[in-house]
């Protein structure tokens, strides 16, 4: 065996930087040092560096001569050196690397969004039992950047349905393709769109129609020299999976939810464009496209990471000849009882599908986005839901319907019908009733890794509606039961500038947060200033009296 040289080792080195796997997270920088989590991996990775430099020294003994030892001892001797100095001063160094700002434009944080791991020991005695349980890497979302391990090629451009967005849209789209090189798909229905096709008969349209179609010729005479090199697809029938490299929404919230939709499992970057209603989830603006794409696609952009909700319907099966809830007696149970044993028969039904073919969908199975909402429908009774959290019942609702909503939702449906709003990095899964009756039932939060199990009653009056992300709508029966839990593939959404100044530019600027006309200050002739404490309401009015 030989020993690496500074060469080899500078190579490896790099290497080991570009195996970072596709869409995954780079570290921000060496600002995140002050949490606990980060000092232990700190020590864990000098550790590492320990045994590889014991490894060198025993490699270079017995491979090398005696001349090429003494050069190899000197090599290990310097990054001996470096290791006991970060070891003895980590913060040296921290300043310049911290000061810098980004190529991204933006700070790099110095302080974790995750909490400071809590001390396990409870006095003298207590502590935490370890388990495999307990180990668990989570990275800090201040820290989730965008890395490419090799160049993006293909970009799938979303666009709504609206002519104002055309002109955008082929402006970028003949960017992509003249400057970038890259492979464009778009929809099928682009292509069909009467706006972007000269064989048009303007004479069967409408007066309005005819003057939006002669205003975009110049831009439908671009498209059509474009029209040749797009790749398109066709929503439900051709499967994106592992062809999209990343993604373009030109709309608003909508547009970003049907991306969603369209990858079922893993999803490409996204990179929302606000062209649309509210545009909560689209923090970047049109004029100025070409140099934000060319900073994602060189890799300077933060990540936010989110969470989806995995949705699966159980249809009712067939029976089992002996049934859990006994026909004699089954009045006389407890209900919490009667719905445990209700829930324990309905594990035997079976999974029913969403209406979409097996690429879309896969396991029968559904992610949404936003949220999944159980109604009542046209039905002017009570829906009647059973609740249940890891095979546990919780509660009943008795009302209008149900919201189960990520944190991305909470400023959604979820808002409105007054649950909290949740940052998306925070692992939760909202609970909301929609107009319960009850003055007592407020929206809950649970935690990300359960699973929620709703069924209609099997005392209520009539079924229920369901729908995800506002598609697919159906119905469940008596007896059906609806699972989610959190989805292992969420969205990376492209941050402008980063996760916290997103959010709270988006709470701002589209739902108003917190906006009221500021109270104005005392000045030192107001009747108030001159006041104490202890004055009465009759002294005030009795100096009202004597001013006039």
């Amino acid at each position: 065996m030989t020993c690496l040289s500074d060469i080899d080792l500078a190579t490896l080195h790099q290497n080991r930087l570009e195996e970072r796997f596709s869409y995954k997270l780079a570290w921000s920088g060496t600002g995140h040092q002050q949490t606990q989590y980060n000092d232990l991996l700190m020590r864990h990775n000098a550790s590492l560096k320990r045994q590889r430099i014991n490894q060198h020294k025993a490699n270079a003994a017995s491979a090398k001569p005696k001349d090429q030892i003494v050069a190899s001892e000197s090599l290990v001797s310097s990054q001996e050196h470096h290791l006991a100095k970060s070891e003895e001063d980590p913060d040296d160094g921290y300043f310049d690397s911290t000061t810098r700002r980004t190529r991204s434009g933006t700070w790099p944080r110095t302080r974790s969004l995750n909490a400071p791991s809590p001390f396990q020991q409870f006095g003298p005695c207590g502590r935490i039992m370890k388990n495999s349980a307990m180990v668990m890497q989570i990275q800090d979302p201040a820290s989730q950047r965008l890395t490419w391990y090799k160049p993006p090629l293909t970009v799938l451009v979303i666009k709504k349905k609206d002519s104002q967005v055309l002109l955008p849209f082929v402006q970028l789209v003949e960017w992509l393709v003249q400057e970038k090189r890259m492979v464009v798909w778009v929809e099928s229905a682009v292509l069909e769109d009467k706006l972007l096709r000269d064989d048009v008969k303007l004479e069967q349209e409408s007066t309005k129609f005819r003057q939006v179609h002669a205003h975009y010729a110049g831009v439908r005479a671009r498209f059509l020299a474009l029209r040749e090199k797009l790749v398109t697809f066709k929503d439900g029938r051709d499967d994106l999976t592992d062809r999209i490299d990343f993604i373009v929404c030109l709309g608003g919230d909508g547009t970003l939810l049907y991306a969603s939709q369209l990858f079922q499992q893993s999803v490409p970057p996204v990179m929302a464009f606000y062209l649309g209603s509210l545009g909560f989830l689209t923090p970047f603006q049109c004029d100025n496209f070409q140099e934000q794409v060319t900073n994602v696609l060189e890799g300077h952009a933060a990540l936010t990471l989110r969470s989806r909700l995995r949705c699966s319907i159980h249809r009712k099966g067939e029976r089992r000849k002996e049934s859990l809830l006994p026909v004699v007696g089954a009045n006389l149970l407890k209900p919490s009882l009667h719905r445990q044993l209700n829930y324990m028969e309905l594990n035997n039904g079976q999974t029913g599908n969403f209406g979409c073919n097996n690429n879309n969908c896969p396991n029968n199975s559904i992610l949404v986005l936003n949220e999944v909402v159980i109604n009542r429908g046209p039905s002017p009774y009570l829906s009647n839901i059973d609740i249940f959290l890891d095979g546990k019942y919780i509660t009943s609702v008795q009302g209008d319907g149900l919201i189960v909503s990520t944190p991305t939702g909470s400023t959604a449906y979820a808002a409105a019908a007054g649950a909290s709003m949740i940052h998306p990095s925070v692992p939760a899964i909202l609970v909301t009733p929609i107009c319960p009756h009850s003055l007592s039932f407020r929206p809950i939060v649970v935690p990300a890794g359960v699973e929620l199990m709703i069924s209609i009653s099997p005392d209520s009056r009539n079924t229920s509606r369901v729908s995800f992300d506002g598609r697919n709508d159906q119905e469940l029966n008596h007896g059906d039961s609806l699972r989610v839990t959190t989805s292992i593939y969420p969205v990376p959404s492209i941050c402008a500038q980063d996760q916290i100044s997103d959010w709270f530019d988006s709470l701002a600027e589209g739902l108003h947060w917190n906006v009221r006309k500021r109270q104005k200050c005392l000045d030192e002739l107001s009747d108030l200033t001159a006041s104490g404490s202890e004055d009465t309401l009759d002294e005030f009015d009795n100096l009202k009296i004597y001013d006039a």
